[in-house]
């Protein structure tokens, strides 16, 4: 198979002359973040979290539910109890381990136009991915399925603010869960030109997809592994154990020099207590096991700092998003991944059970604060709801649009001659306008962003229009897309 990249083709005159009414969208690219990140946390509290954690894995250690992954750590010097399965870390051994890990990173899928890279200022949204339910407003809700899998697919690869595509953006309830994991990654390299997730759940899972990315960028594995394609999320089950199967789909995919996400899911209240202080110290241990680990597999494996820390309602038990602690905790794990110099994941979440208002604002808490962090991998960034349960078509184009206000935001503002435009005031009289000075009508088309959902029309012109609210119009909108594509 050849390696040379497919090419979107692009709207043309023709195209446009005959009222395709392509969708407004910004260019293909990869965003960065020119601003500082935020602090929540001082550099001596970044400091008294780091020692906390080191406490944790020295002297409470990680249960470890996989024999090789134990005698991995075990030839490395770590103490390790095959009893009880649990793996104790002295500091400096930590240390020295997570140290070959690098700070920067490039993931090419077979279009290496879209080649991401992780780490420093670069950042990349990602498509939710894990539902096992699938919502529309015209379809309503129902089970995850391959017919979905693949719309949802398509749209990842139309819209270009989505760099990459999630581990199953909805699970294929209909397919055997054994093999599902192939017809998913075969819709994602057939139907899309972008870097996606693999399933690690097991090494079974996770070779398929590193052999099957291979093949579509025309490389052996041992190309492969010197030119990563795909990646994964290992998570943890918190508090304090690592899973059998995740931890040999990660040293599956570190051995084979693919990316891998360490992401301990970290509840406050649930799967840890319920201050911060501590969620953070915990997340942190679990998280530097884990990359560890990848560097045992493979010194240089690439790996990135994952955070999931949030709360539970105190009342129900429920998981909560988008909430002030959710959005502190964003901040201060992009602190921590730069302790290590790591690239850092976090995800712009929400628990509302519907693409509404609740949605919006969750999402968009957690979207800043993932920015204000500086995330390099934004997961979950398009199409996430009720939890993390349901995969959303209305939310994807939602997110979208919340995604390309961003995208336009981390754009520098240009300061000269022509940006002042002196001349242009000069030439407009006290009290008059500017809507057709020469300055205006030379940058009208380009001069601000362009919404994709927003309506900014009058009320009485909405009306004439069918007054459709921004779910309704997200609706129209993913027909639309999947029209286009």
């Amino acid at each position: 198979m050849s390696s040379k990249p497919r090419r979107r083709r692009s709207a043309s005159p023709r195209d446009r002359e005959a009222g395709a009414h392509l969708i407004p969208q910004l260019p293909w690219q990869q965003p960065s973040n020119p601003y500082p990140p935020m602090k929540v946390l001082s550099d001596d509290q970044v400091e008294v979290i780091h020692h906390a954690s080191l406490r944790v894995l020295e002297e409470l250690g990680i249960e470890l539910m996989s024999a090789e992954a134990r005698q991995m750590f075990r030839d490395a010097g770590a103490d390790v109890d095959d009893e009880s399965e649990i793996v104790r870390i002295a500091p400096e051994l930590l240390e020295q381990l997570i140290s070959t890990a690098p700070s920067e990173f490039t993931l090419r899928s077979r279009n290496l136009d879209k080649a991401l890279k992780f780490g420093g200022n670069h950042m990349a949204f990602g498509l939710v991915a894990g539902p096992p339910s699938v919502h529309d407003n015209i379809n309503g809700r129902r089970s995850g399925n391959l017919k979905d899998f693949e719309n949802f697919t398509r749209l990842a690869h139309h819209f270009n603010a989505i760099h990459i595509i999630g581990n199953q953006v909805c699970a294929p309830m209909e397919l055997p869960a054994n093999n599902r994991h192939l017809d998913t990654y075969n819709a994602n390299l057939t139907l899309s030109d972008l870097c996606f997730h693999c399933t690690s759940i097991g090494k079974g899972r996770a070779m398929d997809g590193i052999k099957m990315m291979a093949i579509s960028k025309g490389l052996t594995l041992e190309q492969a592994a010197d030119d990563p394609g795909v990646t994964t999320i290992i998570s943890v089950n918190s508090p304090r154990r690592f899973d059998g199967d995740m931890a040999d789909g990660l040293i599956a995919m570190s051995s084979h020099g693919q990316a891998v996400a360490v992401t301990p899911f970290t509840l406050m209240g649930a799967m840890t207590p319920v201050t911060l202080a501590a969620g953070l110290t915990q997340q942190n241990a679990e998280a530097l096991f884990g990359i560890a680990l990848t560097q045992l597999a493979r010194k240089g494996a690439p790996v990135f700092y994952g955070a999931y820390t949030s709360n539970v309602d105190m009342r129900s038990g429920a998981p909560a998003f988008g909430t002030p602690e959710n959005a502190k905790a964003n901040i201060a794990s992009g602190q921590l991944a730069r302790r290590y110099g790591l690239p850092y994941r976090a995800s712009p979440t929400n628990a509302s059970n519907v693409a509404d208002a609740q949605a919006a604002y969750e999402t968009e808490m957690a979207l800043w604060a993932c920015m204000l962090g500086h995330a390099n991998l934004h997961y979950h960034a398009a199409g996430w709801l009720e939890g993390g349960l349901c995969a959303s078509f209305e939310k994807l184009v939602l997110d979208v649009e919340m995604l390309q206000h961003k995208m336009a935001f981390l754009e520098p503002i240009k300061i000269n001659e022509a940006e002042l435009a002196f001349e242009a005031m000069s030439e407009v009289p006290t009290g008059g306008h500017f809507f057709g000075s020469p300055h205006t009508m030379e940058r009208y088309e380009t001069a601000f962003y362009r919404p994709l959902v927003s309506n900014w029309t009058n009320h009485e012109n909405w009306e004439l229009a069918g007054a459709k609210d921004a779910t309704t119009r997200a609706t129209d909108l993913w027909q639309q897309a999947l029209k286009e594509y």
